[in-house]
């Protein structure tokens, strides 16, 4: 039986472990979070006492940190001193750039296979194990990192070598903070003019306006009963952690010299509904910031 060590049990990696043990996988999860710990035992994993324990034995180490300090800092710290130097190490955390391909340089100086692999698809995939998976690593390390992640993705592409999984997620993401935006602004607008926004949303969703955030996320309630629109905007991909990928493709975008203003402005747009207290709700709730609403 393959053993997974996963550490980072939060909104996605809770969902990504528990589909690790669905897969029959021996799973030895930590997290700081007790609730996060008792939340995976539910879901057949085993709960461990520290990073250490968990990655002791391992088959492969999967990670979902908040940023990039927390994945130089486990990494160096707690699992490179002590998992198995066999072990196929993946990082599934969204951070910067340079942190991926340091963690990968001191991995690959241990001895150890190690690939950035970001996802793309919110809780409710990685609850499901629909994920898209960016991965960079190196080549010949690729299908073994497909095969370890395979019950938790709908999708696995190599992006390229170490650090090319992040730069694509946070291309990707600057794209969804973006587009996001620009449909909330249409229903703010649509209603302002006297539009239905259920009957906006059946014209644009066949026309030109189309778009995931629109037709698969969309923040008006009622059109996709999937949506955290149709929940309070509670869930999901909270409006924090978009802002924090938002930060990330501006700071890559000042070290690489390439012109993002509407990149820029979405990260403006979104910290100014964090700092009205959005920032726990579902991205898409910056709807109601739009239409003049309060955001809790």
């Amino acid at each position: 039986m393959t053993r997974v060590a996963f550490i980072g049990l939060g909104n996605m990696g809770g969902g990504m472990a528990a589909n690790q043990a669905k897969a029959g996988r021996e799973v030895m999860a930590f997290d700081l979070s007790p609730a996060a710990l008792a939340k995976s035992a539910a879901a057949g994993c085993s709960v461990a006492g520290s990073v250490a324990e968990a990655v002791k034995a391992a088959d492969a180490v999967i990670t979902m940190l908040p940023a990039g300090p927390h994945v130089r800092q486990v990494y160096a710290e707690q699992i490179l001193p002590n998992a198995p130097r066999t072990a196929l190490l993946v990082d599934c955390s969204t951070i910067d750039v340079d942190s991926a391909r340091a963690v990968a340089a001191q991995a690959k100086a241990a001895g150890f296979r190690f690939a950035d692999a970001p996802v793309s698809g919110g809780t409710a995939a990685a609850e499901a194990g629909t994920l898209a998976f960016m991965v960079g690593c190196d080549e010949p390390d690729f299908a073994a990192v497909e095969q370890i992640i395979e019950p938790m993705s709908r999708i696995t592409i190599r992006a390229g070598d170490h650090g090319a999984g992040q730069a694509a997620k946070i291309c990707n993401n600057m794209v969804l903070g973006i587009s996001m935006i620009g449909v909330c602004e249409a229903f703010a607008l649509a209603e302002k003019l006297g539009l239905d926004g259920e009957r906006f949303f059946e014209i644009a969703s066949k026309s030109s306006g189309q778009c995931w955030s629109l037709t698969s996320y969309c923040p008006w309630p009622g059109p996709v009963p999937t949506a955290p629109s149709n929940r309070g905007y509670e869930g999901g991909f909270a409006a924090a952690m978009m802002l924090k990928d938002l930060k990330l493709a501006q700071e890559a975008s000042a070290r690489a010299g390439a012109a993002t203003p509407l990149g820029a402005t979405a990260e403006g747009l979104y910290a100014l509904f964090d700092r009205l207290g959005g920032g726990g709700k579902d991205f898409s709730a910056i709807l109601e910031m739009l239409r003049g609403n309060a955001p809790g």
